[in-house]
């Protein structure tokens, strides 16, 4: 049974894939809102809106969205400095909360103004030194409240105050944590029916309570529909404006990133294609409502939005399904969450932390080109210990310079990237025709022009996806390509793990010395690419395909 706006064949996926994100969202939301300072509650609220608006507005029809870790990370720095501003958080709460808003806001805005084919030209190095940083930033914070003791604000006083934790920890709040931790790593050997994060939350928070234990837990959260905090906006000091643009920003940009990689994880699941700016309209909705009822933004979540598919989900209902879920927890269960330990929420959190951390970028810091290297590192250290807006703002144009440091390098030549052409309608080259008419059904080529850089990597990853179906093999031209940096690299990683995928073969000729150092050096080749398949000019690798293929 269907109607023009819903197919009802896919009613049970949905109800079955947001029932079980929402109970992976759950203990995520709670702990996320103590996280960012502003109570368990203020998690929960942000799960419920910005699952519910971001699921019906958006560009993505499988997204679950709510509290991430890097948008707590950024709303608890806010917090912080919105207190030092005030000197009590109920009079930051004004600020806080208008920050929330005018981020929403600017999602918005980024939507309508086509933002979102912009946000994809982040290099790398930058995007995977401030996830790392975010990651570190968690597991720090987290680390006081894990051994049952109250915790700074900030990273560096966490590390001032470390030989407090050794001689003050509460065993007890430990024993839970590390239980917690257990149950979330190895539960999911024994079953994946049921989400790890909630058996660990349920487990350790029932044994504190029947065991009595002396630990610091929620305490008692508000049941029932929150109320409008818009109180205030309108009254703020215009000392604190600053503060709050720079903020929103932050949150607006950051939340874009995180929802729009979701997305490309989700296209990639579903075989679908999202609408980016329609995701970023859908996300700033969810993001302001959340901000009037005093919730935290969020944004697409990969956890619950792989889940979500996994477990059926197909449409937005089911991202929906997965807030509305959180609303009746909300309504029914919020007096039971009052007697959560915080340690046990700290074991859910630094364990998710750690997955934050781009352990693929850190693993290859020694072997991917130094420049970024240098940046990821620069990026990481800033976002842990410094400014999270500094960190990206440094990051970029660090980024850039070095870029056009090594485009001056290599010559005025290197800079012309705007063309990669193939047997699409473009004309082969002289040394290709030949072969091109007796085998262009079969054997794809793809001519590419200068450094494979950071703002070159999107529409590279793009053409690969529009080779047709019945292609059997690629042939990537790389005579004119004298540098690669660290986010080309990762682009045509994935782009030779996709076409793999489909039994593509992938065959690359004229290496250039930098390109194919870096290709060995992280093991593209030979993991990915035989050396078999690298080959010294354009004949050797059509000998090759008429063997193979028989052509």
């Amino acid at each position: 049974m269907s109607s023009k706006f819903y197919d009802f064949k896919n009613l049970k996926g949905d109800l079955t894939g947001g029932l079980v994100a929402g109970v992976v969202a759950l203990p995520l939301a709670l702990a996320f809102g103590v996280q960012s300072g502003l109570g368990a509650i203020a998690g929960l609220y942000g799960a419920i809106a910005v699952g519910i608006f971001a699921a019906i507005f958006g560009g993505t029809t499988t997204q679950a969205s709510g509290p991430t870790g890097p948008m707590t990370v950024v709303s608890a720095a806010l917090v912080v400095a919105a207190i030092e501003i005030t000197g009590s958080l109920e009079a930051a709460m004004p600020i806080v909360i208008l920050t929330f808003l005018l981020g929403g806001i600017f999602q918005i805005i980024f939507g309508l103004i086509n933002i979102a084919g912009y946000v994809k030209y982040f290099p790398y190095p930058v995007v995977s030194g401030f996830m790392s940083g975010v990651g570190l930033i968690i597991i720090i914070l987290q680390l006081f409240p894990f051994a049952g003791l109250g915790s700074e604000k900030s990273t560096w006083l966490v590390m001032q105050d470390l030989p407090r934790l050794i001689t003050d920890f509460n065993w007890q709040a430990l024993a839970l944590g590390a239980f917690t931790v257990i149950v979330y790593l190895v539960f999911p050997y024994i079953t994946k029916a049921i989400p790890s994060a909630l058996v660990a939350l349920i487990l350790a928070s029932v044994a504190s309570y029947f065991l009595k234990w002396d630990v610091p837990i929620i305490g008692e959260i508000p049941s029932g529909l929150p109320s409008l905090q818009v109180s205030g906006l309108f009254s703020i000091d215009s000392s604190a404006y600053a503060l709050v643009l720079e903020y929103a920003l932050v949150l607006a940009v950051l939340g874009s990133i995180d929802s729009l990689l979701t997305s490309v994880i989700a296209d990639n699941m579903t075989k679908t294609k999202h609408n980016s700016n329609r995701e970023l309209i859908g996300q700033g909705i969810g993001n302001s409502i959340a901000a009037i009822f005093g919730g935290i933004p969020g944004a697409g979540a990969t956890k619950g939005t792989v889940i979500n598919i996994n477990s059926g989900g197909r449409t937005r209902v089911s991202g929906a399904v997965h807030g509305l879920f959180l609303l009746a927890v909300l309504l029914g269960l919020g007096k039971l969450a009052a007697y959560i330990p915080l340690s046990v929420l700290a074991g859910l959190l630094i364990p998710i932390a750690f997955k934050i951390i781009d352990v693929k970028g850190l693993k290859h810091l020694l072997v991917v080109p130094r420049a970024d290297a240098a940046v990821l590192i620069i990026v990481l250290l800033i976002t842990t210990f410094g400014s999270l807006i500094q960190a990206v703002g440094i990051g970029l144009l660090l980024a850039s310079l070095l870029f056009m440091k090594r485009a001056s390098d290599i010559g005025e030549k290197g800079m012309e990237v705007g063309t990669i052409a193939g047997f699409d309608g473009e004309k082969p080259w002289q040394d290709e025709k030949e072969f091109y008419e007796a085998y262009k059904d079969k054997v794809y080529i793809k001519h590419l022009y200068g450094p494979l850089f950071f703002g070159f990597t999107s529409h590279f990853q793009d053409e690969i996806k529009n080779i047709p179906e019945q292609v059997k093999a690629l042939i990537i031209r790389m005579d004119r390509v004298p540098y690669i940096d660290q986010s080309g690299l990762y682009a045509l990683e994935n782009a030779v793990l996709d076409l793999e995928q489909r039994g593509v073969q992938v065959l690359l000729t004229a290496v250039q010395e930098q390109p194919k150092d870096k290709l060995v050096s992280i093991d593209i080749v030979p993991d990915l690419i035989s050396e078999t398949h690298i080959f010294d000019n354009i004949n050797g690798a059509f000998d090759y395909l008429k063997k193979q293929f028989q052509l």
